[in-house]
């Protein structure tokens, strides 16, 4: 049996798995047919399920099998799930009180995610596990609590002004940490208030269907971005992971691969507003250089909503560093910080609307007069690109003077500007490009 389904694990997601990930999937036939088996149903009438849910990961959470029904399981505290060679099957939904006074005190999350010291409520960590949601569970994340708590940043008779900002401790709502081969399926998270998820210092992990929704509807709000730092996931410190069919919702990077994040692999992915992929930021910490290295994502999808609901779908994927000088410490400052991006291609990207298809730019955070990026970029590939743009400047490619990029290579970029202008493509500080079907130059001038 466990041959049979790592055999059906490696046929179903043949070349999108890297390595041995697939053989996370495998976990669930030892998960089957373990002795141990816990069976939760959520206690009702508002009650708190989270000592139940923890007794149960506690039981079976090595060596066994965990089953939620269908309902919602009130969750009042930070939890953790310590997973071995295990299976949940979660039919439910994990519901986190939609309390930001009591999440926002340090002692009431984790921070287990060491870029910009973000805060988690759940983590998920361990080896050989999986997590199938069955397209039914997931996570509650009360997001419109949060939004609206936060507002636009700006003080209105009815609202009051707080100020975002990195590591403030707004909770990612999942997190998977020392994690290797694990597998995450058919999940969905309703209402991220931070992050949708994160997956840092793990290894082998393949997300298998993931929906996240960050979708104002406070009325106050109508028409602006009140959902910032909705991030689908970020990578960090972390090698082969794999996302299929994702379907994200959100008001800012609907993917982001931050530093030293190896072998990733991601395939059907639909951004549904926001500011489309990123690569980055990159270069925060000046004593920790970044890797990105051997990145493909294909299939990809940028749709925009309505202006009504949210009104930014800026890119399809764009790259972003810091300076080369430093202004303050993390997680709000720093800069400074090395390392290299290369061998990343993104093939199949259909574009609704963005406003700069493909960017790269090495001045986030900076001042004018900063020293530049040492960050190098290299071995780029944008293939089979199509849709359209709000503006005429299709690529926007501006490199560091000391790190100029070297060999971006585009292959059939028809990605059609706005109605009577011709596309412009920019290149500033790039050693090497081909494929464009004009000039790429510091203007950008068609």
């Amino acid at each position: 049996m466990r041959a049979l389904l790592s055999l059906l694990a490696a046929t179903a997601l043949g070349c999108c798995c890297w390595g041995t990930a697939c053989r996370a999937v495998a976990v669930t036939a030892a998960a089957t047919t373990a002795e141990k088996v816990c069976t939760l149903r959520p206690l009702g009438g508002g009650r708190d399920d989270t000592d139940q849910v923890e007794a149960a990961i506690a039981k079976c959470g090595h060596f066994g099998r965990t089953v939620f029904a269908p309902g919602q399981y009130n969750i009042t505290r930070k939890m953790t799930w310590d997973l071995v060679s295990s299976r949940v099957d979660l039919h439910g939904y994990l519901n986190f009180k939609p309390d930001p006074t009591y999440w926002l005190e340090p002692a009431h999350t984790y921070r287990v995610i060491f870029i910009q010291s973000q805060a988690s409520w759940f983590v998920l960590t361990g080896h050989d596990f999986a997590v199938d949601a069955h397209g039914t569970g997931g996570i509650a994340g009360n997001g419109q609590t949060w939004w609206s708590f936060y507002g636009n940043g700006s003080t209105t008779s009815t609202t009051t002004n707080r100020t975002r900002a990195d590591g403030d401790g707004r909770p990612v709502a999942l997190t998977l940490v020392n994690v290797t081969r694990g597998l995450v399926r058919d999940f969905r998270i309703e209402g991220q208030p931070f992050w949708c998820n994160a997956v840092a210092d793990s290894r082998e992990v393949v997300y298998e269907g993931m929906v996240c929704n960050a979708t104002n509807g406070d009325p106050l709000y109508r028409g602006q971005n009140v959902v910032p730092n909705t991030d689908g996931i970020n990578t960090y410190r972390s090698d082969k992971i794999t996302l299929l069919r994702w379907d994200i919702t959100c008001g800012d990077d609907c993917l982001a691969i931050k530093g030293n994040s190896t072998n990733v692999f991601a395939k059907d992915i639909t951004c549904r507003g926001g500011n489309g992929i990123a690569i980055g930021s990159l270069g925060q910490y000046a004593d920790l250089p970044d890797i990105v290295d051997n990145l493909v994502m294909e299939d990809i999808k940028m749709i925009r909503l309505d202006p009504d609901v949210q009104p930014n779908m800026v890119s399809g994927v764009y790259f972003k560093t810091w300076t080369g000088a430093v202004h303050g410490s993390p997680p709000t400052g720093g800069g400074g910080g090395g390392g290299y991006v290369s061998n990343v291609i993104a093939r199949r990207v259909s574009l609704d609307r963005v406003t700069v298809p493909i960017h790269l730019y090495q001045t986030n955070g900076g001042h004018s007069g900063d020293a530049p990026s040492t960050l190098q970029f290299s071995n780029l590939t944008f293939s089979d690109w199509t849709g359209s743009a709000l503006r005429n400047t299709i690529v926007d490619v501006e490199c560091s003077p000391a790190a100029p990029c070297a060999n971006i290579k585009f292959r059939d970029v028809r990605v059609a500007p706005p109605r009577g202008t011709a596309p412009g493509f920019k290149c500033v500080n790039v050693a090497s490009e081909s494929g464009l079907p004009a000039a790429c130059n510091a203007t950008g001038a068609a």
